[in-house]
């Protein structure tokens, strides 16, 4: 039995070694792939929330600021609950964010009390070193 565990021991070792560490929070900046849209998530006040940071479509422009989601809670390991506003329809869904890994995150929307979902999975932006992960700050006039 002692020497079954000597044997453990060091193979434990190698496992937790060998297993890359993982972000537990989806903060940054990800493109959704259907409209080439770009989202910034945030925390605000412990919360999950998201803004619209870029469009590709000119007449989407407007949209650009928009908070789609404002504050969704976490309910499990990488997953957080909150009401997620679609842009397209105009409507709010509730909507559900998982973070598939360190680069993409899976937002769904669902209607008829959560029995119908539809989502897509998203990608994370890397050539912006300057996205936040705090809520942004809000300009003060003079």
């Amino acid at each position: 039995m002692l020497s079954l565990a000597r044997l453990m021991i060091p193979a434990l070792a190698v496992l937790t070694v060998a297993v890359p560490a993982f972000a537990a929070d989806p903060y940054g900046t990800f493109k959704r792939p259907s409209t080439g849209t770009e989202v910034e998530f945030y925390d605000c006040g412990g919360k999950l929330c998201a803004k619209i940071v870029k469009v590709t479509d000119a007449a989407k422009q407007s949209t650009v600021g928009t908070v789609i989601m404002g504050g969704a809670e976490q309910d499990a390991a990488q997953v957080w609950k909150g009401d997620l506003l679609n842009t397209e329809d105009g409507k709010t869904y509730s909507g559900i964010v998982t973070l598939v890994d360190d680069s993409h995150v899976k937002l769904e929307g669902c209607g008829l009390w959560g029995m119908i979902c539809k989502g897509e999975t998203w990608e994370k932006v890397t050539t912006d070193a300057t996205a936040s992960t705090t809520a942004p700050a809000t300009e003060t006039q003079q």
